[in-house]
């Protein structure tokens, strides 16, 4: 983006502008391949990193039982226990504000796809729009919003964005 000071801007404004449609027509095709090469900006990766990376919300502490010690002392495998603790939820307001970027990203992957890539992806578009549109309970809102990062990540790589 450039910086134009106030006299350089009248003279800008001043000039004649053209009703032809060929050569809006061009200054629109022009307009939306400048906005296509922003490409996705780094709040939205910071928001998958958040989401999806090693700072995401960690697994809950595994529970110790007090057998787990004898059966190792006497070579015998642990057995396998199907309750499993479920971590905890995430803030409401954390989760909101990550749903409302991943839709922001949504909206400007709507406005830039179709000039990054050769065959426009409708199902994965779907995808994202129907994850927009979702309102999860608090207990699954982290599966939520992975499922929604996940989506945005599949657009992105489809756009061979390598911000």
């Amino acid at each position: 983006m450039v910086a134009v000071d106030n006299a350089t801007a009248a003279i800008l404004l001043s000039r004649p502008v053209s009703s032809h449609d060929e050569t809006l027509s061009r200054l629109a095709f022009f307009l939306s391949r400048s906005l296509a090469e922003e490409g996705v900006g780094d709040e939205v990766f910071d928001t998958l990193e958040d989401v999806l990376g090693d700072r995401a919300q960690p697994a809950p502490p595994r529970r110790v039982h007090r057998s787990d010690d004898l059966l190792l002392r006497l070579g015998l495998p642990l057995p396998q226990r199907r309750h499993q603790e479920k971590a905890t939820p995430m803030l409401p307001e954390e989760a909101l504000r990550i749903s409302d970027r991943f839709r922001r990203a949504t909206t400007h992957l709507m406005q830039v796809v179709p000039h990054r890539v050769a065959m426009y992806p409708t199902e994965e578009l779907r995808l994202l729009i129907s994850l927009g549109d979702e309102q999860p309970a608090p207990d699954q809102a982290v599966a939520h919003l992975r499922r929604f990062a996940l989506a945005v990540l599949a657009v992105i790589d489809l756009m061979g964005d390598d911000a």
